[in-house]
């Protein structure tokens, strides 16, 4: 089970230490390290799949970590059905993406650093995910962390881009404290961070210690999976390598707290406000993700949005008990074929396009880039919800639970497919289809086979891979025994909200293709009604930001550094000097002389004689 975290993680090791020397094949290293990764997980799979459901769990040990006291952590991975499917996801999206990356980063001088941090990528996603117990999921969360900062920051010469790593690394602080106060709460409560023994003692603990918990790493959550109010470093995270955007998207960084809420299920099942916040959290970014999204005219700030909108489903089912964990994985899992899918055909465009991403500046596409616009179609009905794309099967269970847990929970999951719908046509419509909008310098073309291969395996598996995988209930029973599940039971026909929601898709769909393929769309962005403007500002999340936090911030630093200056330093400086005169003074008077001590003497007997004549009057 360790070969699966070694083997990208050695990857990362060689290319690092290696440094120029393995320029010319590093990149080759660092696809062999992750398809080996994949290799190990398939095998570890179908062995699971041979074991009787009882036995499928499998905990190994590999060394004591930390023992002080009682406080014992081991270091163990833990694999079961939930990691597993983890485990597929991370090294089989990820490998693609590492095939594609030879291609798009073909001609930069710095390739082999590239690959070293996508393995530690990968590498540190894995470690999150096998961990077996809180500390060590800790520490992979915080690799996590520092590879996003890394790759997102790779071309660091450009301003944008160092400023939009730190950005991301600040802002994931945050949720990072949220998951150290949890790993406390947890040992204080439980008396260890191990899996095992925190599920079984869940149930036994007080409700408000469940609770604040549950609301710990729900902020550690909104952290790494960029949920309100910290989702704004996702949007800037834009300036990596889009074969980043992809890793970062769909299959690494962004679904780690969805991770962390399902793998918490025992807790958040004890904790109903917990609940409550993970699902008002999840319904507040799912609409603003895709208000976002439906402003922007940057290709892969487009996409973001939309994944802070579909992460924003995730997090709203995972709030919903036993009914939404197996649909939030359901989810997280389609998600990440048709995501990326779409952010690498993203890349195929912007690598036809000399790097441009406006979408006012393409149009037509559809006639030079035949392939990508295919596997990006195939992406963009998945998400969409159409039959029998893989969306479909994810994002309509979904609406399907939300509508049990309440109506209003209902509607904001409807309204949110009707947008998605919108924004995706737009942006589907804008680059492959109208009229062509191209600078003189452009001259659109296909990407290489070995950008398109990859595409095209992850858009089969968007066209086909949800179905695979609700055909017979096949992911829901196998992930049952570790999250649980109750079937979400409706007030009215399954059937009609399907149609409802299928509907308003295309009602959604239908309006977008109105507006920005079938009329001609102007190169500069018209002023915009003031919702326009608000998408564009990112809902003015990095204003509300520097009035809220930064400003705030300043003016208390700047108030502690007077009052240390004036107040504290004042207090003593002002002692100091006091003494220090009073002691020049004093020095004076030692002047040496014997007349001048003999005069101090006749002074002080004039004074005491004055002062015994004074009392005895």
């Amino acid at each position: 089970m360790w070969l699966l975290i070694g083997l990208p993680a050695a990857g990362a090791l060689v290319l690092l230490l290696g440094g120029r020397r393995t320029n010319a094949w590093g990149h080759w290293v660092g696809v062999l390290a992750s398809t080996a990764s994949f290799a190990v997980g398939v095998v570890l799979f179908f062995a699971m799949v041979a074991q009787p459901e009882s036995d499928r769990t499998v905990v190994q040990h590999l060394f004591d970590w930390i023992a002080v006291g009682s406080f014992n952590v081991p270091f163990d991975l833990r694999l079961d059905q939930l990691s597993m499917t983890f485990v597929l996801l991370i090294t089989g999206v990820g490998t693609l993406i590492h095939v594609y990356s030879v291609g798009y980063m073909a001609h930069d001088p710095e390739r082999r650093r590239f690959f070293a941090f996508l393995n530690l990528f990968v590498a540190a996603m894995l470690l999150l995910v096998l961990a077996d117990n809180y500390l060590l999921l800790y520490v992979g969360w915080e690799g996590v962390g520092l590879a996003s900062y890394l790759l997102i920051g790779f071309w660091f010469f450009k301003e944008s881009a160092a400023v939009a790593a730190k950005k991301a690394f600040i802002v994931n602080r945050v949720g990072d404290v949220g998951l150290s106060l949890a790993v406390m709460l947890i040992f204080v409560t439980f008396g260890t961070v191990g899996f095992s023994g925190v599920f079984a003692g869940a149930p036994q603990a007080s409700e408000s210690a469940n609770t604040w918990i549950g609301l710990a790493l729900l902020l550690a959550a909104c952290g790494k999976s960029a949920q309100f109010p910290l989702q704004s470093w996702l949007l800037d995270a834009m300036e990596g390598p889009t074969p980043v955007s992809a890793l970062i998207h769909a299959a690494t960084m962004v679904t780690a707290g969805v991770y962390l809420i399902a793998r918490s299920n025992a807790i958040f099942d004890a904790a109903p406000t917990a609940q409550a916040f993970v699902v008002v959290v999840g319904a507040i970014t799912l609409l603003m993700g895709a208000w976002i999204g439906s402003a922007k005219d940057d290709i892969k700030k487009a996409l973001a949005g939309s994944t802070m909108s579909q992460i924003g489903y995730m997090i709203l089912a995972a709030g919903l008990g036993p009914i939404g964990y197996v649909f939030a994985i359901f989810h997280l899992v389609t998600h990440g074929f048709f995501k990326a899918t779409m952010f690498l055909g993203a890349g195929s465009v912007m690598h036809g396009m000399n790097d441009r991403v406006n979408m006012r500046r393409y149009g037509a596409l559809r006639t030079v880039m035949v392939v990508t616009w295919i596997t990006f179609g195939a992406g963009y009905l998945a998400i969409l919800g159409i039959p029998p794309f893989a969306g479909y099967f994810s994002k309509d269970k979904i609406i399907e639970s939300a509508f049990a847990h309440g109506t209003v929970t209902g509607l904001v999951a409807l309204v949110g497919a009707g947008i998605t719908a919108f924004y995706m046509t737009r942006l589907f419509g804008m680059t492959f289809h109208g009229e062509k909008r191209w600078e003189d310098d452009v001259h659109p073309h296909e990407s290489p086979a070995i950008m398109l291969v990859p595409i095209s395996i992850l858009a089969l598996l968007s066209a086909i891979g949800g179905l695979v995988l609700a055909s017979g209930n096949a992911l829901q029973n196998w992930l049952t025994p570790v999250l649980g599940f109750e079937e979400p039971e409706l007030g009215f026909s399954v059937v009609l909200l399907q149609v409802v929601t299928l509907v308003l898709v295309l009602v959604g769909a239908a309006i977008a293709w109105m507006m920005f393929a079938a009329r001609p769309v102007p190169v500069t962005a018209p002023a915009g009604n003031l919702i326009t403007r608000a998408g564009r500002a990112d809902l003015y999340g990095d204003a509300a930001n520097e009035a809220l936090l930064m400003r705030p911030g300043q003016y208390l630093t700047r108030w502690l550094v007077w009052f240390d200056n004036r107040v504290v330093d004042g207090i003593v400086n002002g002692v100091a000097a006091t003494f220090g005169g009073l002691s020049g003074r004093a020095r004076r008077l030692q002047t040496g002389f014997t007349r001048s001590y003999a005069l101090s003497m006749l002074g002080g007997a004039a004074v005491v004689a004055a002062t015994l004549v004074l009392v005895r009057l």
